[in-house]
């Protein structure tokens, strides 16, 4: 199994999208064991969202998606329900 994740840094705002067969221990990485890139300015990351698939290559494909202009407006809304504002609407009803 694959999963893609979704990471938000409640003090910076800012999310992340990634995909692993592994979702605690990239978790962790993301937030002890790193010693470089994007993840690690924007620490703590908590895990919003999970989505798991069959294969890598399917889980690969879903998280490129997710980091285009369209999967970036489906992200914002899995933020806002997870930060439950007002007016959000789940990107599943967003979709119908």
């Amino acid at each position: 199994m694959y999963f893609v994740y979704i990471l938000y840094s409640v003090s910076s705002g800012k999310t992340y999208v990634g995909y692993s067969n592994n979702v605690e221990r990239r978790l962790h990485e993301h937030n002890v064991t790193e010693s470089s890139g994007f993840t690690l300015r924007y620490r703590p990351w908590t895990l919003i969202r999970t989505e798991q698939y069959s294969s890598k290559q399917e889980a690969r494909t879903r998280e490129k998606f997710l980091n285009t202009g369209r999967g970036r407006e489906e992200v914002k809304l899995y933020v806002a329900t997870y930060l439950n504002l007002p007016g959000a609407v789940s990107a599943a009803a967003e979709k119908d």
